[in-house]
């Protein structure tokens, strides 16, 4: 009679084992399953599909942060191309530097300004030389927030008596303002913008 309750003892301590261990095998293949359901929703929405000419092209989205750099630098560069690339024609001039104007904040219309005050612009007009800048290379730090960037760029200054080049450096911080428009795509906004050099190149021989 002993060894009977023994035996029922020990079929009830395998039950229970048995119990527990189904128990903890159907948890971790609930989890499993709902991760890879989520894995496979989330590369779902990474999908895109584009209708090109009659025909369905499938596209990839990619988050903000990882297309960061990109954007920041294209900002910059869209910001310097806006202030330095100039015709020398008075209402194109003030055409481009408001379209750069948006891009950044008050500092900006201070160098505008200063520029402006010692006759740069006119100079311009007056001697019809065209303007152009080169973006060389654009140094950014996106680990601490604001951005900080320093631009290294070329100019070129066209004259009907030739060509001069002259070497630019800029440095400021950007912003993430959230807020995209037509005349802001990107949703930055350049602060403490200033100009550390700008001095013309020795001639190539």
């Amino acid at each position: 009679m002993f060894s009977q309750f023994r035996n029922i003892d020990t079929a009830f301590k395998h039950i229970k084992r048995f119990s527990i261990f189904l128990i903890i095998a159907n948890a971790i293949t609930i989890c499993f399953t709902i991760y890879n359901n989520n894995r496979i929703i989330d590369k779902a929405y990474q999908k895109i599909f584009v209708l090109y000419n009659g025909k369905v092209l499938e596209a990839v989205a990619s988050d903000r942060k990882s297309n960061l750099p990109v954007e920041l630098r294209d900002h910059v560069k869209t910001f310097h191309h806006y202030f330095f690339d100039l015709s020398p024609d008075d209402k194109a001039i003030r055409a481009s530097i408001n379209k750069s104007l948006y891009l950044a904040d008050e500092s900006a219309k201070k160098q505008y300004d200063n520029l402006r005050e010692s006759g740069y612009y006119n100079n311009l007009i007056s001697a019809n030389i065209s303007q152009e800048i080169t973006p060389d290379s654009i140094k950014l730090d996106v680990n601490v927030y604001p951005y900080q960037f320093t631009c290294y760029a070329t100019q070129k200054l066209r004259r009907s008596s030739g060509t001069t080049l002259r070497k630019l450096l800029t440095q400021g911080f950007i912003d993430d303002i959230k807020n995209q428009t037509d005349d802001n795509p990107h949703g930055f906004l350049i602060r403490n913008w200033e100009i550390l050099e700008n001095r013309d190149l020795p001639p190539k021989l």
